[in-house]
């Protein structure tokens, strides 16, 4: 890094109370001396303008920033797209997973625009272009963006070298004003990947997907997790989390269960909480990742199953008349002080609610979230639905739109880069200036707490120590342990004895090749003897991925739960279960319906949710004694599935619902 001028702490002299210097770090901007104190003059007036004084509450220095910025300057603060680092083709080719082969990225910046003319979602042709990231260069400096997406995953020290990279540029500007970047969850194992999802695998520790989180039920882990992933965060300039989702997965078709902690609201909310208190602490400060928790008013009674990132799934629905319920992790989140929340596109169907997608709904944000419950903070639109996804105002311009979602609450929009059409809003007369600031306001405030106007920078060095550090790992190793699931051991198979001849089985079909689903282990654990075929073996562990193939996958077709519809050869898994002891492993991103196999041969059934074969491992053989419990109910048959009330939990849906009941775990 540059030189900088690094301010120690020094206490203010001849005030009636000492304030507390704090670290500033200025790269472009010339510091004031006033007194034994410091400020950065971020302006380069070469005089201390409020929104400089740290001495002085947010809310005054909001206003004076404010006041001091155009109209365009605004605008551009109310926009968060996708950034894109040096070598970074995130999106440009439509919706990514992270797999395959990865351009190398860099620290630089990626200077292009991206300009979609389809919507990357349903593949349809957009009403108007609509640019979804800018060049960076271009994006800080002429459109004035300040809010950013990284949907990269790089080293730790190229990721904290691009940040400083990013806040010098915005340093430089005419008022100075730091960017704040956030991402998707990194650190967990995950089926789903899918840009928007999740990151995936990172340098960043590796703990369970949040489903196995749940079925921990250990919320000191879950606080350790959320402060170690906290501080990993920080450490690369990452300061605001597009996380964590308080929907509750009470309809087992939704394609992002494994997204949620569960089909329960009071687990969920308890979650929750722990998570909020760990990535932002009591109060947000400079020790802070900011949370969006999403997606309010809950994501998961969706009709049919089917996700509203689609046409086909447009509509959220409350067959059981739980709307209370699936409010109840979000209630959880306001009281530990989520600095933002993120309404879903769904529209509400039924009567009560005007049918349009919630961040246009007025009676959802301003009556519901803001009024009775009381929320203060920041209305984060979810990605696109201006442009991609404006469920029930389909016949709104453009322009429209954000009038209304404006006037339903919403503070700041995701999915676009060019502020050019929210500006024509406020210049036609259609919002006010006033709207305006009072979301910039909101906006600038979190900046203020999270202390970057002091110090928006990171140390490289001390990043590359942070991220992936031992305490972290050996953290995350306990609780990939934690949240494996012991549902059957009818014939007390489990667990193997040491000196075992074990025929190790995964099955993962990626859909691009049926004959690679079969992957063959022989990891080097101590007491067991790994073999090449299950004829030699004394005990078979069959592991099983099953997937939708990705929530972006989706063709609106209906979905069915069977592993045979769910990239499982069935007949090869009882062929398996015929031919050998076995103990069968199935990794749950929705609750599967596993009628289809033998039930006489699968006595013993383990459930995971995001783990490593390591810890699968230690499951087996004893070296850690399961203590998961199930996060959600798994339905006996589709049947079951196809009746189910999509806004009730899976133990209340009546007998015979399950087969595998929410809270179940065996120990030995």
């Amino acid at each position: 890094m540059k030189s900088r001028v690094l301010l120690a702490l020094l206490f203010a002299s001849g005030s009636l109370f000492a304030q507390t210097q704090p670290v500033l770090v200025a790269m472009k901007a010339p510091t004031l001396r006033i007194g034994k104190l410091s400020f950065k003059d971020l302006n380069k007036n070469n005089k201390l303008d409020k929104y400089e004084d740290w001495r002085l509450p947010v809310a005054e220095r909001a206003k004076d920033l404010v006041s001091q910025m155009t109209l365009e300057e605004k605008i551009g603060f109310m926009l968060i797209s996708t950034t894109r680092m040096g070598g970074d083709q995130v999106f440009a080719n439509g919706v990514q997973g992270n797999t395959g082969p990865r351009p190398k990225i860099t620290e630089g910046f990626n200077e292009e625009d991206l300009v979609q003319n389809t919507n990357m979602f349903t593949r349809k042709p957009l009403e108007a272009p609509n640019m979804s990231a800018a060049g960076t260069t271009k994006g800080v400096t002429q459109f004035h963006l300040r809010h950013f997406i990284l949907r990269a995953s790089a080293e730790p020290a190229i990721m904290a070298k691009w940040a400083n990279n990013l806040q010098e540029l915005c340093e430089s500007t005419r008022l100075g004003i730091p960017a704040i970047v956030a991402s998707n969850p990194r650190n967990h194992v995950t089926t789903d990947a899918s840009v928007g999802l999740s990151v995936g695998l990172t340098a960043f520790s590796k703990w369970p997907g949040e489903l196995g989180l749940a079925a921990m039920r250990d919320f000191t882990l879950t606080r350790k997790f959320a402060e170690t992933a906290s501080a990993e965060w920080r450490a690369v300039g990452l300061r605001k989390g597009y996380m964590y989702m308080a929907d509750l997965a009470t309809e087992p078709r939704w394609g992002r269960v494994e997204g949620t902690f569960g089909e329960d609201a009071d687990l969920a909310a308890n979650m929750i909480t722990q998570i909020v208190l760990g990535f932002q602490g009591s109060k947000l400060s400079s020790s802070s990742v900011a949370m969006t928790t999403k997606h309010f008013p809950g994501g998961g009674p969706q009709e049919g199953g089917q996700d509203s990132h689609f046409d086909w799934g447009k509509f959220a629905h409350y067959p059981g008349n739980m709307f209370s319920y699936h409010v109840k992790p979000f209630k959880a989140a306001i009281a530990a002080g989520t600095s933002a929340i993120m309404p879903y596109y769904s529209a509400p169907k039924g009567k009560e609610f005007e049918e349009v997608g919630f961040s246009f709904n007025k009676a959802i944000i301003r009556d519901s979230l803001q009024g009775k419950l009381g929320y203060k903070g920041i209305i984060n639109s979810d990605t696109g639905p201006i442009e991609m996804m404006p469920w029930g105002v389909e016949k709104l311009s453009i322009e429209e739109r954000y009038q209304k979602a404006l006037t339903a609450g919403v503070d700041i929009f995701s999915g676009a880069a060019d502020p050019t059409t929210l500006i024509q809003v406020v210049k036609k007369g259609l919002v006010s200036e006033e709207r305006i600031n009072q979301s910039v306001a909101k906006l600038l405030k979190e900046k203020f707490e999270l202390g970057l106007f002091e110090n928006p920078y990171v140390n490289v060095e001390e990043a590359v120590k942070i991220v992936g550090n031992k305490e972290a790992v050996d953290a995350a190793n306990l609780a990939l342990r934690k949240s494996i699931v012991l549902v059957r051991n009818d014939e007390k198979r489990l667990p193997i004895a040491k000196k075992t001849k074990v025929y190790f089985e995964t099955y993962f079909q990626s859909g691009r090749n049926a004959g690679e689903a079969i992957k063959v282990s022989k990891p080097n654990y101590p007491g067991l003897e790994f073999v090449s075929t299950k004829e030699e073996a004394d005990v078979v562990l069959l592991w099983l991925v099953p997937s939708t193939g990705g929530l972006f996958s989706s063709q609106g077709s209906k979905i069915d739960l069977n592993l045979s519809a769910n990239r499982i050869d069935v007949n090869h898994v009882n062929e398996v279960l015929n031919a050998k002891p076995t103990i069968v492993a199935i990794n749950y991103t929705n609750p599967w319906v596993i009628s289809e196999i033998d039930k006489g041969k699968a006595s013993s059934i383990i459930a995971t949710f995001g783990t490593t074969q390591d810890a699968l491992l230690d499951i087996v053989t004893g070296a850690y004694n399961p203590t998961g419990k199930m996060p959600f109910t798994t339905p006996v048959s589709q049947a079951a599935v196809d009746a189910n009330k999509s806004d009730v939990p899976g133990y209340m849906e009546g007998p015979g619902y399950g087969l595998f009941q929410f809270g179940l775990g065996l120990s030995y």
